[in-house]
């Protein structure tokens, strides 16, 4: 059975390493989420010590004596911060802020892995109908040839016709070496986009009934709803938050500190001590130096960086649009063009055939002939390609191309849960995939 384009898309969309390693981002961004919880929670470490001690004294009136202790003990501490002026706070902001501008890079790469598919997959298509198209042209001209060369024998054509049979064969023969050559290069790219070999490809179809009706409404979802703005976006409210995490250090934290702490010989032999505090702090920040002066200055300008990113991103999805819609346009209108082109190519070199016969037309005419059948043939095919590949580019422009809205018969991958899992885990080293 042939591969459907469908089957092909959902094979990458499940299987392309560049994907896959941009699903691994994301859930290596989702655990900045987790770590920056930890802030709400205590800090709890466990110590011990043991050693060995010599005292050699020597008192007026009591003598020489000599004291050999072990001194040793074991304590807890626990840290729990009580406010550090927002800092925790803005930073889980911050991390759940990475978490949804990572998802919509995610998004961004899934369209652009499966335009890439789609296209590879019509390249395939376009190439070897073109090899096709060559390589059948080469036995007509071959055929062509053997038939000057016996008219030649009958002295009704000049050795000038043979030779001009003889390099149209020529030059035919090198455009199917070329059009093999491109082949080849096309299932390469196939095979490193989709993850297999081509295998008799079904014919490619538009999916223009995904599409807006009109360019306007295109450009408006487009820039209401593309992942590449959704990703700057968020980059800018990480940004932002960043500067609240980074003043946040210019003032006053509050916390509390338990210590528990049993020592055995800590002085002289049996003197054991149990000790347990409990003790508040206020840490007040005088100056230090001027770095977190500069990097809160440091931290707007990356923010204003952030947002001039945003219209760049509004700037690129707006012209990728525009580009695609226009090359849609194009592709519908060359391929009337060129069918119209092919049937009067096909009616021209029948008609210039048959006037060949009576000598109203000479060899070359027929050759040139068809060689403009050949062209013909060949736009149209490209044409036919180009539509295809440009539904998807305008599907993708606007942010579109996915999964879901192809129905592809593959499972989606939910970003969504590897975060669940994440968000709340309190210990542990394994990931929720056991790794």
């Amino acid at each position: 059975m042939a591969q459907t384009m469908d089957a092909a898309l959902a094979r990458a969309y499940s299987a392309n390493p560049t994907l896959n390693a941009q699903r691994a981002s994301v859930r290596a961004t989702n655990e900045n989420v987790p770590q920056a919880l930890s802030g709400y929670r205590p800090r709890i470490t466990a110590s011990a010590d043991i050693g060995a001690s010599i005292v050699d004294s020597n008192l007026p009136g009591v003598g020489n004596s000599t004291s050999r202790l072990a001194p040793r003990g074991a304590g807890v501490q626990i840290d729990q911060n009580i406010f550090d002026s927002g800092k925790t706070r803005s930073t889980v902001s911050q991390a759940e802020s990475q978490v949804l501008g990572a998802r919509a890079t995610l998004r961004n790469t899934e369209q652009n892995v499966l335009l890439d598919a789609a296209t590879s997959y019509m390249n395939v298509l376009r190439d070897t109908a073109i090899l096709n198209l060559n390589r059948n042209n080469v036995e007509v001209l071959e055929e062509q040839l053997r038939q000057t060369r016996d008219r030649f024998q009958v002295g009704e054509v000049t050795r000038t016709d043979v030779a001009q049979a003889e390099a149209r064969l020529s030059q035919a023969q090198s455009q199917a070496i070329l059009a093999e050559s491109n082949l080849k290069t096309s299932i390469a790219r196939y095979r490193q986009n989709v993850g297999a070999e081509p295998k008799q490809l079904a014919p490619g179809r538009p999916i223009e009934n995904l599409l807006p009706k009109s360019l306007p409404v295109a450009l408006n979802s487009a820039l209401a709803g593309h992942p590449a703005i959704i990703a700057s976006l968020h980059g800018v409210d990480a940004a932002e938050l960043q500067v609240k995490v980074t003043e946040s250090d210019l003032y006053p934290t509050v916390g509390v500190r338990g210590l528990v702490q049993q020592r055995y010989d800590n002085q002289l032999f049996g003197d054991n001590r149990f000790s347990a505090s409990a003790v508040a702090t206020l840490t007040i920040p005088i100056y230090e130096g001027g770095q977190i002066y500069s990097r809160t200055r440091q931290a707007k300008e990356t923010a204003g960086q952030r947002r001039i990113e945003v219209d760049t991103s509004r700037d690129t999805v707006r012209a990728a649009v525009v580009s695609a819609w226009g090359g849609l346009e194009a592709a519908k209108a060359q391929i009337v063009a060129a069918q119209a082109q092919v049937q009067a190519a096909e009616t021209a070199l029948a008609g210039v055939r048959e006037e060949a016969k009576v000598g109203q037309r000479t060899t070359l005419d027929v050759l040139n002939a068809q060689q403009e059948l050949v062209i013909a043939r060949s736009t149209l095919v490209t044409a036919q390609r180009d539509r295809v590949v440009a539904s998807y580019s305008v599907l993708s422009a606007i942010g579109k191309l996915s999964a879901e809205t192809l129905k592809l018969k593959t499972a989606v991958y939910d970003s969504r849960k590897h975060y669940d899992q994440v968000k709340g885990l309190l210990w542990g080293t394994q990931t929720p995939d056991g790794r």
